[in-house]
C-alpha cells in the first residue's frame, strides 16, 4: 500500500494550521503562563521577555508553518513510497 503524497501533505498543512491558532489564541489570552510553559519547554528562563502578537506576525506563522509541515510530510511520504 502506497501513501498519498499530495492527501498526507493537505492533512499536516491543515493541522498545523489548527495547531497554530490554538497556540495563537493561548499565548493572546495567557501570556504568562504560555510563556512560563515557553520556558521549560527549551530549558530557559524567558521570565524577562515579552510575547510580540501581531496580525501580520498571526497570517506570516500560519502559512510559513503550514508550508513547512506540508512540504515535510509531502517528502516523507514521497521517500517511504519510494523505499517499498
Amino acid at each position: 500500500m502506497s501513501i498519498k503524497s499530495t492527501t498526507m501533505a493537505i492533512s499536516a498543512a491543515i493541522s498545523f494550521a489548527l495547531l497554530w491558532v490554538i497556540c495563537s489564541a493561548t499565548v493572546h489570552f495567557f501570556p504568562e503562563p504560555m510563556m512560563l510553559i515557553s520556558g521549560h519547554m527549551v530549558h530557559a528562563n524567558l521570565s524577562d521577555m515579552n510575547w510580540t502578537l501581531t496580525w501580520s506576525g498571526f497570517f506570516i506563522g500560519l502559512i510559513a508553518w503550514s508550508g513547512v509541515a506540508g512540504i515535510s510530510v509531502w517528502l516523507v511520504a514521497v521517500i517511504y513510497n519510494m523505499l517499498k
